[in-house]
């Protein structure tokens, strides 16, 4: 009685669990991330008295409607800097920022890794990633994911003999990082995906899969 009892309760905890776990996991994620960003928007607030805004008269955590202020006025600003690249002055003022970030020792580093990541997956960008596609890595008979994103390659096309094109396979579940291949074109199979469903299934670990099927695996060109 005791064991029906208990394979029951076990039963029931498990399927509540698979119910409940992406409500679970989605809200903690959530929770870290207006923490992370609050963490980092909050001194926005620093020309406010620390008494006015920070529990323990001034030397407690701060108020949760005042970090909502400022996570506002982060928005707000974020908003400005876009409207002003529009105009002449606001994309001299990126420019001038680009090239002061990029003259400080080790910051460069740091700022040009993330610009040129922020530029891959920006859209419209001239580095964006094109096309999904399939291609036999790391061994034959086992096959990755990766995106286009260059299929000019003149130099290397003469000096292989061969049309080359820029694969660049991600790593799963962070696609920022990742391996740059360079495949002679027929080795590579264009998938009837879009990007954003690509990055959707890299970053699912493959429980996403898309709703279109790829087609026939042949030679371009």
């Amino acid at each position: 009685m005791i064991r029906t009892i208990l394979t029951r309760w076990r039963g029931s905890f498990f399927t509540g669990l698979v119910v409940l776990l992406p409500a679970v996991i989605t809200f903690a994620v959530i929770k870290w991330l207006v923490g992370t960003v609050s963490s980092l928007t909050d001194w926005l607030l620093f020309f406010l008295p620390q008494k006015w805004t920070h529990a323990e008269e001034g030397h407690g955590p701060m108020f949760w409607y005042c970090s909502l202020a400022a996570l506002l006025l982060a928005g707000g600003l974020v908003t400005l800097a876009g409207v002003l690249t529009r105009y002449y002055v606001g994309k001299r003022l990126l420019e001038w920022l680009d090239a002061a970030m990029l003259r400080v020792p080790l910051l460069n580093k740091i700022y040009g890794t993330i610009k040129q990541v922020n530029d891959a997956f920006s859209t419209g960008s001239k580095t964006s990633f094109k096309t999904v596609v399939l291609v036999e890595y790391p061994r034959a008979g086992c096959h990755s994911v990766g995106f286009i994103t260059n299929e000019q390659n003149e130099a290397l096309d003469r000096k292989t003999g061969r049309r080359l094109v820029n694969v660049f396979i991600p790593t799963t579940p962070n696609p920022t990082s990742g391996f740059l291949l360079l495949l002679p074109e027929d080795q590579v199979t264009k998938l009837d995906m879009s990007v954003a469903e690509g990055i959707k299934y890299i970053i699912s670990l493959g429980a996403i899969s898309p709703e279109s099927t790829p087609p026939d695996k042949k030679p371009n060109g």
